[in-house]
């Protein structure tokens, strides 16, 4: 059986500056394409069946510099919704709400066409990923399936995979750049490698 592989995309100039980036819409900055570009090495020898991207521009290029062919965009991949934190630090969320914490406390309300997202509702939409590509990580099913998204909704979706609730997102850090694989351990999900950094 294959992995679950899961990239998150390379540096835009908001995850460099720890601004919550949801549905804005930003480009790789010239680090972030390198960084993607450095996943090739780590995904070029793999059997990968099934590829599926965020529709932000962002994810979006990351598969394409990772050398990651044939995409299928997949709505629900996209970042969490930060609602009223769009384009804020949580350095200046927590002077407002000390102690704040995304997986605990969720997000202030947003405008109408983004109002926000509790952690249970992110978890919800990374149980329907889960549950479009399950019959693909099953055993004697070749190929791995490839993920390629955001690093908030990506832990979710970890925590999701790994039996825990989605508040357990909190567990896994992930950076710009990176692969990390759930494979699984006397037929049971388990993390395989995480955070991997080939190199930018």
């Amino acid at each position: 059986m294959g992995e679950l592989l899961l990239i998150r995309h390379g540096e835009t100039a908001w995850s460099r500056d720890g601004r919550h980036t949801s549905w804005t819409d930003l480009p790789l900055t010239e680090r972030g394409e390198r960084e993607a570009e450095a996943l090739r090495p780590a995904l070029e020898g793999r059997d990968i069946a099934l590829v599926l991207t965020s529709p932000r521009v962002r994810a979006v290029r990351t598969a394409e510099l990772a050398g990651l062919k044939g995409a299928e965009t997949e709505p629900d991949l996209r970042e969490w919704d930060y609602g009223g934190y769009e384009g804020v630090t949580t350095a200046a969320i927590q002077r407002d709400r000390p102690g704040w914490f995304l997986f605990d406390d969720g997000v202030a309300p947003g405008p109408p066409e983004h109002p926000g997202e509790s952690p249970e509702e992110v978890g919800a939409r990374a149980d329907r990923v889960l549950a479009r590509i399950v019959s693909r990580l099953a055993d004697g099913v070749p190929g791995d399936v490839a993920l390629v998204a955001h690093g908030h909704f990506l832990r979710v979706l970890t925590a999701r995979r790994l039996g825990l609730p989605p508040s357990a997102g909190a567990l896994f850090r992930l950076d710009t750049g990176t692969v990390s694989r759930i494979g699984t351990e006397h037929g049971r999900p388990a993390l395989v490698a995480w955070n991997g950094r080939v190199g930018a």
